[in-house]
């Protein structure tokens, strides 16, 4: 069983960086999704996929992954630079404004 450590991106729906400051581990799946006769729904026997660690630092999660002597995959995260306007948004709706508003 392999375990993948990763800093979590934030989603689309959000413009600030909460909840992807610590770090993640869990682990890959290792069989398929069967999926049950009766009612339909997807489901395994393998519950280890359902199991997500945080942590403070990448060294904390990598410490953990060798105690445990458990394989692992560290993602190192990807910074993002910051878009920052000149103005800021209130720009849009300045008396000083020298175009012509337009939608």
């Amino acid at each position: 069983m392999i375990a993948k450590i990763y800093r979590p991106a934030r989603t689309a729906m959000q413009s600030g960086e909460a909840r992807t400051r610590q770090w993640v581990l869990e682990f890959t799946k290792t069989e398929r999704s069967k999926i049950d006769p009766l009612m339909g729904w997807t489901g395994s026997t393998g519950t280890a996929n359902q199991i997500k660690m945080h942590f403070a630092t990448c060294e904390d999660a990598v410490r953990y992954a060798q105690s445990q002597g458990l394989k692992y995959i560290v993602q190192k995260a990807q910074k993002r630079q910051a878009r920052i306007r000149k103005h800021g948004y209130g720009e849009n709706f300045a008396f000083e404004r020298r175009e012509s508003w337009t939608h």
